[in-house]
């Protein structure tokens, strides 16, 4: 173990401070710390041996990983158990902490999450092979039949497409969008089709024109990468809803596609689990889940990620 002095001169750095944090809690492997921290793996992995070399961080093999965390033992001098509360004076001065620990989360939870990979390889072969009459959209109508008869606000809906297969079970549905002519043409649409529990309004997703506490779900679907502040439409939807009510939002995650911007008007390039995580918690939400669900593999290739929050 090293001596105090040198231990408090290796944590000096914010980078090995926060890597310790990480270890105390769980042990994780280099491939989690990346995905955690946004850093590089020769990054970390340099931090880590001089964590190593000071014996305060050790690696577990558990077949092809390798798991690293904190030590448990003080050593001779008791030098890790002496900087206990410089080091937990330290975390509370670094701004990332907070979100370290929101990440720390969602990677343990995909490590846990086994169903999930299970469906990513099921979601790869839909399709992959011709059955009369199984598609996405049979698929998407089947299981809209089965939403309750709920209030729903579709934020930023454009013309309405989602709303309009919501509006055949829900028990009202307030499509919003800030376009004239996008409500226009969905109001006719649904006209046409003579949904009379379906109303568009003329508003913006950061201040939608509902009445506070008045809805039981609150749908942002490709369209929270539209806002100018993703943050203030992420508190409307929690004003709007009813206690116990639920925010979905499916966006894009992060991504470098600037011609986005361009081409489909978007002000984000998506979002990524940690910051939409960040965003539902900030705005209110509890219970709250993220997952990427959709990957496609066409280039710039996109991926879809969901997350959902309750009042």
């Amino acid at each position: 173990m090293t001596s105090t002095i040198n231990l408090l001169r290796l944590l000096a750095d914010p980078t090995r401070l926060r890597l310790l944090l990480l270890l105390e809690e769980e042990e994780l492997s280099v491939a989690e710390l990346q995905q955690i921290l946004n850093m590089g793996q020769s990054r970390i992995s340099s931090h880590l041996a001089q964590l190593k070399r000071a014996g305060v961080v050790a690696g577990r093999r558990a077949g092809k990983n390798v798991y690293y965390g904190a030590t448990k033992t003080a050593g001779r001098n008791g030098a890790r158990g002496r900087v206990q509360q410089v080091i937990e004076t330290l975390a509370r001065e670094i701004p990332e902490t907070g979100r370290d620990r929101t990440a720390l989360k969602l990677a343990l939870r995909k490590r846990q999450d086994k169903a999930r990979e299970y469906f990513d390889e099921l979601a790869g072969k839909f399709g992959r092979s011709y059955v009369p009459g199984r598609s996405w959209k049979a698929l998407s109508h089947a299981l809209i039949s089965l939403v309750p008869r709920l209030t729903i606000v579709d934020l930023g809906a454009g013309e309405g497409t989602l709303s309009q297969l919501l509006a055949k079970s829900a028990r009202k549905v307030i499509a919003i969008d800030n376009s004239p002519k996008m409500v226009e043409f969905g109001s006719k649409l649904a006209k046409k089709h003579g949904f009379k529990n379906l109303e568009y309004r003329l508003g913006d997703l950061e201040d939608p024109p509902v009445t506070k506490g008045s809805v039981d779900l609150v749908l942002l679907s490709q369209a929270l990468h539209h806002a100018i502040k993703p943050e203030r439409a992420v508190q409307a939807a929690h004003r709007i809803l009813k206690r116990n009510g639920r925010v979905v939002v499916l966006d894009l995650l992060s991504h470098r596609f600037e011609r986005a911007r361009e081409l489909y008007a978007d002000r984000w390039l998506g979002f990524s689990e940690v910051k939409l995580h960040e965003l539902l918690e900030k705005g209110g939400f509890r219970d709250i889940e993220v997952s990427v669900v959709s990957r496609e593999k066409e280039n710039p290739q996109f991926q879809t990620v969901f997350a959902t929050g309750v009042k």
